[in-house]
């Protein structure tokens, strides 16, 4: 079936004090969206898809899902592209500035999250404020008011190879074995993974595995601190610059990746989703690589960010259907697991896709299998 795309945007007020993307005038901010459809057929029912970073309008299950006559759009967040400085409640506004526009614009009646990927945390988190709206700032104390933009709740949510949030998967990934982080290179062989005189080696030990867990929180909560000292520095001082900029370093090493006994799956050892995961931990591109201060409270902390996929799940009412796949080098499977049992009621229910990767690339036939399930749970759910 032939597809049609229609890009287009929506302009919305922004109150913050400080401004964090570039471009554009301050105080107002530009969402930019992407109509996929069928070029024939209208439809009541929309799915709206949107990641904290956005850029999946061309992702092969959107195209899939609009050659099987579903329409979707997706939204890109103010943060396209870029997450240094990146503010979930932010994303939140600006999803919620598109699913109001949806009616009006488009006449849909039905709107469904499409959570794939950092885009099924978001969908929760958005679904959580949209159900009971309690946050009215960011965790820096920075203005960012949910409950007065009266956002609209959406009639179900899909969670597509998602993970549980960012900020437990950056924990699950850091690497515990950086000491200190003014001189990452200082490393304690016995936790550096890749440091091939480490006495523990795949697979791993019990042991070895709690203490390294731990000590992925531990150096999380320590970046937390050094964040928390360094606001307060500057805002007893207000001559100095109210936010900072800084690197982690070592943000790819999960044992999973070299152990596939650990959550096994369907998935290649010794990669991750970017590739080589030794490469990767200090590459110039992973998770909270180059990063703010406020904008690791958001979507980093462990203890502080609010985008908590399993804690908002367990607050949402409407249906979910949850898809994992089996041969995903991103969301192993206890990530789609967790996602379903958080959810605090029974019209849920999960599927695995045999053998298909994160993006679909590597068997682009599952995409249509994936579409297929969608398609089912639509018509069964009355949103077709």
């Amino acid at each position: 079936m032939k597809i049609v795309r229609e890009p287009y945007g929506i302009v919305h007020a922004d109150p913050s004090p400080m401004k964090d993307v570039y471009g554009g005038d301050a105080g107002m901010i530009f969402v930019e969206c992407m109509r996929v459809r069928p070029a024939e057929g209208d439809s009541r029912t929309v799915i709206v898809f949107s990641h904290p970073i956005g850029g999946g309008s061309f992702l092969p299950l959107v195209n899939a899902l609009a050659a099987a006559g579903v329409h979707v759009i997706y939204c890109n967040p103010r943060y396209r592209g870029n997450d240094t400085a990146l503010i979930l409640e932010k994303c939140v506004l600006d999803l919620g500035a598109c699913i109001k526009d949806l009616p009006r614009r488009f006449g849909y009646e039905k709107v469904l999250l499409g959570g794939w990927s950092g885009g099924g945390s978001l969908s929760l988190f958005y679904q959580d404020q949209a159900e009971t709206p309690t946050i009215r700032e960011t965790p820096a104390g920075d203005p960012a008011d949910l409950v007065a933009a009266e956002l609209p709740a959406a009639d179900g949510v899909l969670l597509l190879a998602a993970h549980i949030s960012r900020s437990m998967t950056l924990t699950e990934w850091i690497d515990p074995s950086i000491r200190d982080e003014s001189a990452p290179w200082d490393r304690d062989p016995e936790l550096n993974l890749y440091d091939p005189k480490n006495p523990n080696q795949p697979p791993y030990g019990e042991a070895f595995l709690e203490r390294y867990r731990d000590e992925q929180i531990v150096r999380n909560r320590r970046i937390t601190a050094f964040v928390k000292k360094t606001l307060a520095e500057l805002r007893a001082d207000p001559e100095r610059a109210p936010e900072r900029a800084f690197c982690v370093h070592g943000t790819m090493a999960d044992p999973r990746f070299l152990d596939p006994t650990q959550d096994p799956s369907d998935r290649i050892p010794g990669l991750c989703y970017l590739g080589d995961p030794k490469l990767v931990n200090d590459g110039p591109v992973g998770l909270a690589r180059f990063t703010t201060l406020r904008s690791w409270l958001s979507q980093w902390s462990y203890d502080d960010s609010r985008a908590d996929g399993l804690g908002n799940a367990s607050r949402i009412s409407c249906p979910v259907i949850v898809l994992n796949n089996t041969a995903d080098l991103a969301c192993t499977p206890s990530h789609a697991r967790r996602l379903h049992e958080a959810i605090g009621h029974e019209d849920k229910e999960i599927h695995q896709i045999d053998g298909a990767d994160h993006y679909y690339l590597q068997a682009p036939e599952k995409a249509l299998d994936a579409v297929a399930l969608i398609k089912d749970w639509m018509e069964r759910k009355e949103f077709a």
